[in-house]
């Protein structure tokens, strides 16, 4: 069965972004090569895309460059090919170029258009914190995928603001030497007991 996940960074504190709008200071941690082979191996599951308005700006300002593309070759491949869907109500059209195709753009977020496309793969959303919001509130989302980074900021944008409440189960948790810690949640359906014996959450031991 086809699936909706989310996947962001986020303070110690539950925010995605500062005050005003900066992500910088996920770009802090320490270069851990474990991390890059797991985020790499996530990223190469053919999973199309979902950006709201601002995230799509910011993936096609790097990833079709030459520089993105020499740096990062396997993300750089995923990001720029993977069908990406773009919604937006003030984008009127998206253009594809030599490094970036295959876009879609949606103007609403209607849950039995999202549910048809979801048929035939699974999706992943980037960022994004409007879409997070409405998709949740809709109950799209199947999966949510949360690297916590080692950082306070004290004030900033959360992705749960005016959330209705969701029971989640955790499916699966890692620790990294970079000081990441993945936490993955899955949406607990009416009447299903979590399966707390398909997981491992000792954050000190490495899969």
């Amino acid at each position: 069965m086809s699936k909706i996940s989310f996947f962001n960074f986020v303070s110690i504190d539950g925010f995605f972004a500062g005050p005003n709008g900066e992500i910088d200071w996920f770009y802090a941690v320490e270069k851990d090569d474990e991390w890059e082979n797991y985020t790499h191996n996530q990223t190469s599951g053919g999973n199309a895309l979902i950006f709201g308005h601002n995230t799509y700006r910011m993936m096609k300002s790097y990833w079709p460059t030459l520089d993105a593309i020499r740096n990062d070759p396997t993300m750089a491949n995923v990001v720029n090919n993977s069908l990406k869907i773009v919604f937006s109500k003030t984008l009127k059209n998206v253009e594809e170029e030599p490094n970036w195709k295959n876009i879609k753009l949606l103007n609403e977020i209607n849950r039995d258009q999202i549910r048809k496309l979801e048929e035939d793969r699974d999706f992943t959303i980037l960022g994004s914190g409007s879409i997070i919001r409405q998709f949740s509130n809709l109950d799209l989302i199947d999966e949510y995928e949360l690297a916590v980074v080692p950082v306070v900021l004290g004030s900033g944008k959360s992705f749960f603001s005016d959330v209705k409440k969701i029971n989640l189960h955790l499916v699966q948790s890692k620790s990294f030497n970079n000081g990441i810690v993945l936490l993955n949640y899955q949406v607990k359906k009416e009447g299903i007991d979590s399966p707390a014996n398909i997981y491992d959450h000792d954050l000190n031991e490495k899969a």
